[in-house]
């Protein structure tokens, strides 16, 4: 009777260790979002470096910095304390951004994990909508997320004169599995469409896809994913190598 319950517990803890999910800092993808958001009260900082290059050295690095915090156990809001980029050389401040995820399922207790996403931006030249629709499974070690994207935006000399305006649709997805507390190795895929200014046709679709590798450690967390693009199409980055790394509190 000993022996059955050791090895009864010897089972279950092994079960729980590989397939129960626990808190896990940061984020396992840097392009694709999950259905988790932070707990209540909890706050995360977080800073985003991508760097683009392209055909006749037209490379460039965008940088975001960002302050997560947990609302409510199903709502979370960020602020973009500020997106800006160097190209060419010169530094240029971007837009202050608003988000906000809601949880409808939680991944780690449905079948099926979901959230529904917004977030506004506001620059001296810009102003942005975008929404998105965010599913997630976890199968133990393996999480598998899907997004889908809708964006709009409006440019011009200033806020006052926003003459020019676009439209964006976006897929992305991806894969990571747990090899240790602190590795986690996948992948992620991203596909762009680019509308007429009717925001009706797409003019263009571009298709960008790579490896990614997340790093924890305790509080702290770095995650490092280099795209591709597969599609050629020219205007558009090549290569993107985006890193998110941060610290919870």
């Amino acid at each position: 009777m000993q022996t059955a319950s050791k090895l009864t517990a010897i089972v279950a803890t092994t079960f729980l260790t590989t397939f129960c999910e626990v808190a896990e800092a940061g984020r396992r993808f840097t392009y694709v979002y999950e259905a988790k958001v932070a707990e209540k009260g909890e706050i995360e900082l977080e800073n985003w470096v991508t760097w683009k290059a392209g055909p006749n050295d037209q490379n460039g690095f965008d940088f975001r910095h960002e302050i997560e915090y947990g609302v409510t156990d199903r709502f979370q809001m960020a602020l973009y304390v500020a997106d800006w980029q160097i190209t060419d050389n010169a530094a240029r401040y971007q837009n202050t951004g608003l988000e906000g995820i809601y949880q409808l399922t939680d991944p780690k207790k449905a079948f099926l994990g979901s959230a529904l996403y917004g977030e506004v931006k506001l620059g001296d030249q810009q102003f942005k909508l975008e929404t998105k629709g965010i599913v997630q499974k976890n199968f133990g070690p393996l999480v598998l997320a899907y997004n889908a994207t809708l964006e709009a935006e409006w440019e011009g000399a200033n806020l006052q004169n926003l003459d020019e305006s676009y439209g964006k649709l976006e897929q992305s997805a991806g894969a990571s599995w747990k090899f240790s507390d602190n590795i986690k190795i996948g992948g992620e895929f991203q596909q762009k469409f680019y509308l007429k200014e009717n925001w009706s046709v797409p003019t263009q679709s571009v298709v960008y896809a790579g490896p990614n590798i997340a790093l924890e450690y305790g509080r702290y967390f770095a995650t490092f994913t280099g795209m591709v693009q597969a599609t050629g199409v020219s205007g558009q980055p090549d290569f993107q190598l985006r890193t998110i790394f941060g610290v919870e509190f």
